[in-house]
């Protein structure tokens, strides 16, 4: 079994010498705007995955991403030396979805918050459909003088058969 915390700190730790890494050593001009958002690690130590964003078009986004595979190499050469550990985890870079999501979700509260607009506006003149108070109260009688059968009063003939042998 291994230790959960061990992982996250060596994530940790791989997440910082990859991104100093990639500020100090790597000059490859393809490489953009990248930020290192996220590393995990596998359970055995063996494989880590390192997330990232990049600030730009697709076409910057994908020469950031082959930058960052054919410097992969170097990369994985400066974890190992900074980190100390037996076996040096092999990097894999996957472009992080949360800037997309976030602003699909932006997208989304937006026409949220114009939907709501355009409901507050049509509402804002309108009127109950009936009395502003729709429940009796107590000690009020009815305006139309209609009463409910009571209990006994059964409003249906019946001929002493029931409704199924009708």
């Amino acid at each position: 079994m291994s230790d959960t915390a061990r992982a996250r700190k060596l994530a940790d730790r791989i997440r910082v010498v990859v991104a100093e890494t990639l500020q100090r050593r790597i000059k490859d001009p393809r490489l953009g705007y990248v930020t290192i958002t996220d590393t995990r690690i596998t359970g055995d130590l063996r494989e880590a995955t390192v997330f990232y964003t990049v600030y730009g078009d697709d076409e910057e986004r994908a020469a950031s991403a082959a930058a960052l595979e054919s410097a992969k190499g170097v990369l994985r050469s400066e974890v190992g030396r900074q980190t100390g550990v037996r076996f040096t985890p092999t990097l894999t870079f996957v472009p992080d979805a949360l800037p997309d999501n976030a602003r699909t979700i932006d997208d989304l509260l937006a026409k949220a918050k114009a939907a709501d607009a355009e409901v507050r506006e049509a509402s804002s003149g309108a009127t109950y459909a009936g009395d502003a108070d729709p429940y009796r109260k107590p000690g009020e009688e009815e305006a139309d003088g209609d009463e409910s059968p009571s209990d006994g009063d059964d409003a249906s003939p019946s001929d002493g058969k029931g409704a199924a042998d009708a």
